[in-house]
Order: C-alpha cells, then sequence, then structure tokens
C-alpha cells in the first residue's frame, strides 16, 4: 500500500480534473452516451452531472481506486439512473460479450499501464451498434512540443499515477481495433505539452 498512490494522488486527481478547462471537454462528450453505459475510469464521478438521465439505462463504474469511489459515493447517490460499480482494471470487465451500448473513457487512457489488451476488453463487450467516446490528453503534433513530451514524461508519469503524456491516442485506438468516425483535436491550456485533446467516437 503507498500512501501517495492510493490516498493522496486520487485526492489530487480530482482537484486537478474537476477544473473548469475539463468539465467544458465533458460537457460536449457525455451527453452523448446512451443506453447500457460503460465508464471506463469512473475516477471520482466527475462525469456524472453531464449524463442525460433521460438516456441512460445503466451505467457501469469501473474504477480500480477505492479512495476515488469513495470520493464518488454522494454523486452515485444523487444521480437519476442506475449506477454498479466496478473495482477492477479495464483488463479483465466483468460484464458478458456484447452488453454495453457506450463505453466512455475520458482522460484515461494516458493512464492505464497495459493499454491494448484494455482496449480489447472493452472492443469485447461493445455491441456492433455500440459506441466509443472518448476525450483524451496526448500526443502534439509539433516536433518541438513532442520533443518536451518525451522529456518530461518519465518524471510525470512516476508522480501523476502513471499518466503518459505523449500517447498517440488515435493510433492506439486503431490499434485495438477500433475505427474512429469522428475526431477533433487542439490544445485546451497554454501548457502545451500536457493539454493536446483527443475528442471523438469510434465503434467496432
Amino acid at each position: 500500500m503507498s500512501l501517495y498512490g492510493d490516498w493522496l494522488l486520487p485526492h489530487l486527481t480530482h482537484g486537478v480534473c474537476a477544473g473548469h478547462l475539463f468539465a467544458a471537454q465533458r460537457a460536449q462528450l457525455v451527453p452523448e452516451a446512451s443506453g447500457i453505459v460503460l465508464e471506463i475510469g469512473f475516477g471520482s464521478g466527475l462525469n456524472l452531472p453531464f449524463y442525460d438521465p433521460s438516456r441512460v439505462d445503466q451505467l457501469f463504474a469501473l474504477e480500480p481506486s477505492a479512495t476515488s469511489l469513495r470520493l464518488a459515493a454522494w454523486r452515485i447517490a444523487a444521480a437519476g439512473f442506475a449506477i454498479e460499480t466496478l473495482p477492477v482494471s479495464a483488463t479483465a470487465i466483468p460484464l458478458p460479450d456484447a452488453s454495453v451500448d457506450t463505453v466512455l473513457v475520458t482522460f484515461t487512457l494516458c493512464t492505464i499501464p497495459e493499454l491494448l489488451p484494455a482496449l480489447a476488453e472493452m472492443r469485447r463487450v461493445l455491441r456492433p451498434s455500440g459506441r466509443l467516446l472518448f476525450c483524451e490528453h496526448g500526443l502534439a503534433p509539433e516536433a518541438a512540443v513532442q520533443r518536451w513530451q518525451k522529456r518530461l514524461d518519465p518524471v510525470w508519469s512516476r508522480f501523476a499515477g502513471g499518466c503518459h503524456l505523449n500517447r498517440a491516442i488515435p493510433d492506439l485506438l486503431v490499434a485495438g481495433g477500433f475505427t474512429i468516425k469522428n475526431l477533433q483535436a487542439g490544445y485546451i491550456s497554454p501548457w502545451r505539452a500536457g493539454s493536446y485533446v483527443y475528442r471523438g467516437s469510434a465503434c467496432v
């Protein structure tokens, strides 16, 4: 057990990710989720205010951090739809094949250690007619920014819970078996090394 990783980091992550820049991104994506939804990296429940309760039948909230789920408890209690928490890794999702309509992932793909196996699991549980909705920061397009991302990444990932600054999110989604249907990308803050965001949807 690590005091930093198991207790302090979830509180820090909640504080940072609750900011208005992240909220603006969530507001543009999360309302699109519908039917039976699986959220990967549920964290402290920061996406919950942005779901449209009239469109969600049930939410499976996958989050391995017990501290994050405790932080989310009051949001879960106040939600207008059924929520079941899944305190497990994304590499072993305890749901049947083709059982969810929407997989939602926001600011999480940067942290999953075994990303391709996790994407394979997301693809497995998603119905053929379903969608993966994603909003993730990652590799910037400019070479100069990429160099800074590469320099900073080893230190950043050590103190940011395994978060990587320079993952090429669209390429990784394709490598994981998804087809990207729409994609928007751009910087959301002046700190370019950590703020190039990809937002869109993909299908199997």
